[in-house]
């Protein structure tokens, strides 16, 4: 994958200012919390009923905006059919984002911008101006009462998944180099994941058996 932002003169020579990691070519900068780190833009697509994970990707490219049609395309592969709803944050944006949802049947809650955290926007009244573009639609969507309480729904959808990853799991970076590499380490980690969902399910319910029965 060609990589962006590299500084290089006009014949493709570096410049002074370009940098390259020599441990591992393939990683980017990428903003972390204000700050930046070198490594890799990882998308995750996650099921609402039980936290598992139908689809990931990544790249060494920084915006998430580009990454959506192809995850898209993988969610459809794996889980054969793509979601009636689906929800986004604001990296994700764009109103070609918004349309090649539209056009497959997806019914699209994408930030327009960073929401308050844990502090929802109230609902927004009156009638949309007839004018409004897909940012402004979009974003009276998911100030609507409705729009508001499904998204609202992501903290409790992807970002726990992220915690049981990094947090319980503790794998908070990758152990190999290359984006081929990664990507396959990203599958592992999403596969041994669902593994444990399936796991801790499959106990669940025997112990609902168990209890049933006597």
């Amino acid at each position: 994958m060609p990589r962006r932002g590299l500084a290089r003169k006009a014949d493709g020579t570096p410049t002074a200012k370009t940098q390259r990691n020599f441990t591992d070519p393939d990683s980017h900068l990428m903003q972390c919390g204000g700050t930046y780190l070198q490594g890799y833009n990882c998308q995750v697509a996650v099921d609402s009923d039980h936290q598992v994970i139908v689809a990931v990707g990544v790249s060494n490219q920084p915006p998430d905006v580009e990454h959506l049609e192809p995850m898209l395309e993988r969610i459809a592969t794996t889980s054969g059919a793509l979601p009636d709803v689906m929800t986004m944050d604001a990296g994700f944006w764009s109103e070609d984002n918004a349309k090649a949802c539209a056009d497959q049947g997806i019914n699209a809650y994408i930030a327009t911008g960073r929401l308050p955290h844990g502090k929802p926007q109230p609902p927004k009244r009156g009638p949309l101006p007839k004018d409004a573009d897909e940012r402004t639609r979009m974003a009276r969507k998911l100030r609507s009462k409705k729009g508001s309480a499904i998204y609202a729904q992501r903290k409790a959808i992807v970002e726990p998944v992220n915690g049981q990853i990094k947090e319980a799991r503790g794998l908070r970076r990758f152990l190999l180099r290359g984006l081929e590499k990664v990507d396959g380490e990203w599958h592992l980690i999403a596969a041994t994941h669902n593994l444990l969902k399936l796991f801790r399910y499959r106990r669940s319910q025997h112990q609902v058996l168990m209890a049933a029965t006597g």
